[in-house]
């Protein structure tokens, strides 16, 4: 049966053998059924149980490598900041850091996570449209390469630390530059409406204030125009307008050394058409190459979401006149994001099997109280029996670290995979865990 096109696509979704072949770190085994990298799934959820999520080491490494390689062979001087909010486990962390990448981080918790994964102070830049000052005063006392500054109201305040505690603050100031991205409203940054970033008719004048404080050094200029972007026209757009701002400012006698180009890439959850880095690498070079700046990058979703997996087990199959619902183990206080953003993800089953057998249309759903909790409507799936296992797809990013214990239901726990290793890099919660950290009071007792 041919798979049915969706009200939001006009193309046929992708067969699960499509979707595996497509993702070189997932292989279909006639015996051991879907392996990541050396190791089969089906394995993994004996030792560790499921739901679980899973994340491929050489995909991360093979993508990072691809990204750097298309910014340097664009002859960029460019430099990588994760953006750690995709994925923020330390193992994550440790194995970008050891591949020479810096974080991009958005919170006091992050910039600690950075540290303590080995990222030098050297190598992070700390975004956000509110940083509290406590989070400000421990990126002044850690010395970090750069503050991304999004209101002048921050830079005052930014500025009177700075001068309270004797340090000088590196920043660029992050301009809004009004370019939509053309991706979900939720996750677009750059236009004018959004909260994020500094009006572009005011940059120059608040950079050139900004050279003129106490405790503040300017050294360039950020964007990030938001996330999931499968088209270059936006960056392009962006882009321009920041090159703009640069010759401005430098005729101004004003030093602009740093454009943070932000992040947002995209990736192909469907297999649908996506640019690869080398054409956003083209993107920047065409507007700021003959700037002679440094560029830094702030990926995420790009470098973790195809490297990772929800692997889920069936309960049962729930069949009501005219409807077929697979209920999982796993749910939206795990993987959030199709009830969030109505996004898409790839189903396969994990038994070789099961993904011969003939399909049929099927809501795949999970057994929490809301009727948001809801991984796919009409996805063409074989029968899948109680204790069958499935693979939710590209949930490397904005997938565990968005995940809650709503309805009681314990964190899961997290497994790397690299060659034919795996270990948990994040254990299963515990229901204990769940109220380890309440307290009743003693008038209740």
């Amino acid at each position: 049966m041919t798979p049915p096109a969706t009200a939001q696509h006009d193309t046929p979704e992708p067969s699960a053998a499509e979707l595996i072949a497509a993702r070189p770190h997932l292989a279909m085994h006639a015996m051991d059924g879907l392996v990541i990298e050396d190791v089969p799934l089906n394995a993994i959820a004996d030792e560790f149980g499921t739901p679980v999520w899973v994340y491929s080491a050489c995909s991360m490494r093979a993508r990072y490598r691809v990204l750097a390689g298309a910014l340097s062979d664009a002859g960029l001087d460019a430099h990588i900041h994760y953006a750690m909010k995709a994925n923020d486990r330390l193992a994550v962390l440790r194995l970008f850091a050891a591949e020479g990448a810096g974080a991009d981080v958005v919170s006091e918790g992050e910039l600690l996570r950075a540290r303590a994964a080995g990222i030098p102070a050297g190598r992070i830049v700390f975004s956000g449209v509110g940083k509290s000052e406590r989070e400000v005063r421990l990126a002044l006392a850690e010395d970090i390469a750069q503050i991304n500054v999004e209101s002048a109201e921050e830079l005052d305040a930014l500025a009177a630390l700075a001068v309270a505690m004797g340090r000088t603050a590196r920043i660029a100031l992050r301009v809004n530059p009004n370019v939509d991205a053309g991706t979900h409203a939720k996750i677009s940054t750059g236009r004018a409406r959004d909260k994020f970033g500094i009006p572009y008719a005011d940059a120059v004048a608040l950079y050139r204030r900004a050279a003129a404080l106490p405790g503040i050094e300017p050294v360039g200029l950020a964007t990030h125009i938001g996330s999931q972007i499968l088209s270059l026209a936006p960056y392009r757009a962006a882009f321009a307008r920041l090159a703009d701002l640069v010759r401005t400012l430098r005729a101004e006698a004003l030093t602009v050394a740093v454009v943070d180009c932000g992040g947002g890439l995209g990736i192909p959850y469907r297999d649908e058409p996506a640019p690869p880095p080398a054409a956003l690498a083209g993107a920047i070079c065409g507007a700021l190459g003959d700037l002679d700046v440094r560029i830094m990058l702030e990926p995420g979703r790009w470098l973790v979401g195809p490297a990772g997996v929800l692997l889920a087990s069936v309960v049962l199959t729930k069949t009501t006149a005219g409807s077929r619902f697979v209920v999982l183990d796993a749910a939206m206080n795990d993987l959030i994001r199709p009830a969030m953003y109505d996004a898409w993800h790839g189903i396969v089953p994990v038994s070789a099997v099961d993904a011969v057998a003939p399909v049929a249309p099927a809501d795949v759903v999970g057994p929490v109280c809301e009727s948001g909790d809801t991984f796919a409507r009409d996805r063409m799936l074989p029968p899948l029996g109680a204790g069958a296992r499935v693979a939710i797809l590209d949930a490397g990013a904005y997938g565990s670290v968005m995940s809650s214990a709503y309805n009681a239901r314990p964190l899961a726990a997290e497994v790397m995979v690299d060659g034919a290793n795996r270990s948990v890099i994040r254990a299963r919660e515990t229901h204990a865990d769940l109220w380890r950290a309440e307290s009743v009071p003693h008038w209740l007792k």
